[in-house]
């Protein structure tokens, strides 16, 4: 299979790479990113040929229906991976919460968030591919919490790779930054930014974009890539666990196969969300993608009226900061799939010139085929965290943003899956305060009382954050990132 470009062709770059070429150089003529040229098929035929399958094959024969590049014995390797998870038999559990309500829990690997998923197989592809070329990689990824510490997890002493890790100073958990800045390994760099993680993002894109930066890091023989959504290797592996997760509700009898189903997304960059939307249309029986956010609910507003408006707009800090992102770069490939390159395009230089875009009527109804989105204030999410660990199950405040859209927005008298992002022992504080202890704002003393006070463990690659040493300590405005980085190289 071909991937080819959400905003055209330039004449430059070629209209057409393979897997392996957009995983390594993933920015697209235009500013754009890379989508495949088509979807392949996941039926009630594939669907029934998996029923009983272990994760790692589902995974196999999804990665192979996209007919990419990569051969089978480096597949298998990447997906071993998931050996390293809590459960390597089955990394994805799924909860089941209310009688018609399950969480798909993404975070039982290694950083204890969702990114672990995509990002555990996938830093392995592109790290052998360019072992395999002989190539040398700066990796770049910006993090609003999660993509930073999965990203340095996967590619720590990797050979031919190096990451430059970007988090808004701030803007993250004390467990989430901490999981970065005590990386130890010499390939690695964490920078600290004055700002926002769209100020972050905003920053890779420029220097993903940026020819003069390139060639800098030609003259030192490196190459530029990106661990963040723009990347499709990310988004390959985060359709998989769709699929998995309606499988698992067969194989409970919770359904029959080819019943359809809601599914429930705590949306920041939409890259979630976005693999729940290519499974829907390669096959997957589902009836709605519900997207989940925080009082940023810039998605909101955008599938509700069809503008995607950012001028009076200021990110607002909040309890679920990984979803603290105004500028949801996925949405792009919903675009494209939609409307075509020309139009995306239109729209994104809106984005970009104006800061906002405005879909037409039809347009507008076109999204809303598929999506439908709410959001929750911190008080809401909190009153769901306290509402279900009295039933004895914890969530994150991430995941508490789902439970409005289960409540409000799932009129078919369907099953809901929703899926749970990050454990909540990376935002005990917030999990504490839910549960009735508002002056515990520590970490270490948040953890200690819900472990204590409820029927729940800490993992110990949290536990033992708090007594390792902070080896990145460097904090900069947004226009020095480029210079640390040059620094580092």
């Amino acid at each position: 299979m071909q991937f080819i470009e959400t905003r055209g062709n330039d004449g430059v770059k070629a209209n057409r790479v393979s897997f392996s070429e957009a995983i390594l150089s993933p920015s697209a003529s235009f500013g754009g990113i890379y989508v495949p040229e088509f979807l392949p098929t996941f039926d009630t035929e594939f669907l029934t040929k998996h029923v009983g399958s272990h994760y790692k094959t589902l995974a196999l024969d999804v990665l192979q229906g996209f007919d990419i590049d990569i051969d089978e014995a480096t597949l298998t390797e990447a997906l071993s991976r998931y050996d390293a998870f809590d459960d390597p038999a089955n990394p994805v559990p799924l909860s089941k919460i209310e009688e018609d309500c399950f969480v798909s829990e993404l975070y039982h690997g290694p950083t204890r968030a969702f990114k672990d998923m995509a990002l555990q197989p996938f830093g392995y592809l592109l790290a052998k591919e360019a072992q395999k070329r002989n190539e040398n990689y700066l990796i770049m990824a910006a993090t609003s919490g999660d993509t930073g510490p999965a990203t340095l997890e996967t590619f720590k002493n990797q050979d031919n790779i190096k990451v430059a890790c970007l988090y808004p100073n701030g803007g993250t958990s004390d467990v989430q930054r901490l999981q970065m800045v005590t990386e130890e390994a010499e390939n690695l760099k964490v920078i600290g930014v004055h700002g926002n993680f769209d100020d972050t993002q905003n920053m890779l894109k420029e220097l993903l974009a940026s020819e003069d930066f390139k060639a800098e890091l030609e003259s030192r023989n490196i190459k530029l890539s990106a661990a963040n959504s723009v990347n499709f290797g990310r988004i390959i592996f985060q359709t998989i666990y769709h699929i998995h997760s309606y499988l698992e509700l067969v194989r409970k009898n919770e359904i029959t196969l080819g019943e359809k189903v809601y599914l429930v997304v705590p949306s920041g960059n939409f890259g979630n969300a976005l693999g729940g939307f290519y499974a829907k249309e390669a096959g997957l029986p589902v009836e709605r993608i519900l997207i989940s956010s925080n009082v940023n609910n810039i998605l909101t507003d955008w599938i509700e009226s069809g503008e995607y408006d950012l001028t009076t707009r200021e990110l607002i800090k909040t309890e679920s900061p990984a979803m603290d992102i105004l500028k949801s770069s996925n949405i792009e490939r919903i675009l494209f799939h939609k409307f075509g390159a020309e139009r995306t395009k239109e729209l994104m230089d809106d984005l970009a010139n104006n800061n906002k875009f405005s879909m037409t009527e039809a347009e507008k109804e076109a999204i809303q085929a598929d999506f439908s989105a709410t959001y929750s204030q911190d008080d809401e999410c909190e009153a769901y965290i306290a509402k279900y660990a009295s039933q004895g199950y914890i969530m994150d405040p991430h995941t508490a943003t789902c439970m409005k859209s289960y409540e409000k927005d799932t009129p078919k008298d369907l099953k809901t899956i929703i899926y749970s992002t990050a454990e909540w022992t990376k935002f005990s504080p917030t999990v504490a305060r839910a549960l009735g202890q508002a002056d515990i704002t520590e970490d270490t003393e948040a953890l200690e009382w819900i472990k204590n006070n409820t029927n729940v463990t800490v993992p110990s690659m949290i536990d033992g954050l708090f007594t390792k040493e902070v080896k990145h300590t460097v904090i900069v405005e947004k226009e020095g990132i480029k210079g640390e980085m040059l620094v580092f190289l």
